[in-house]
């Protein structure tokens, strides 16, 4: 328990450390993705199964540790994950069928040096949204805001 928590923590203080050099990176550099692809960011793979990789960390992430939360069996932390799960089904799933399919979608590669730093932050991300809604809010019936 005690591993876990500090894991949350050092997961936390990981995306506060990377908000600013990301913030005042993009305020110079243009984000080397669809129609903003160019070739200096090294080699690049397929956009829809670009999307698919860095995108299904979070639904694997999320459906392994969401039922070992001990706020699994609430409704309200099934209600609260649900439109997570649902908005990264569209990333990881239907998205990339879409670009797949889509012949007016831009056909350059997608960065891999991209998708691993999307990969990085997604992995940060799915664990402190998944550990928050099913483990450690544990104020489910006194929170007036929620119901």
């Amino acid at each position: 328990m005690e591993y876990d928590r500090t894991l949350s923590h050092y997961n936390l203080l990981g995306l506060y450390l990377i908000v600013l050099p990301t913030w005042i990176s993009l305020y110079f550099l243009q984000a080397p993705y669809d129609k903003h692809n160019h070739l200096d960011w090294g080699p690049t793979i397929s956009p829809p199964l670009a999307w698919f990789f860095m995108e299904s960390l979070t639904i694997c992430l999320t459906l392994m540790l969401f039922p070992f939360g001990q706020q699994f069996s609430k409704p309200k932390s099934f209600i609260l994950i649900s439109p997570y799960l649902l908005h990264y089904f569209n990333h990881t799933f239907l998205y990339p069928l879409h670009v797949s399919r889509n012949k007016n979608a831009p056909s350059k590669g997608f960065s891999v040096s991209l998708e691993l730093m999307a990969f990085g932050f997604n992995l940060l991300n799915a664990y402190l949204q998944v550990r928050m809604v099913s483990h450690y809010k544990d104020d489910y019936e006194r929170d007036e805001l929620f119901w």
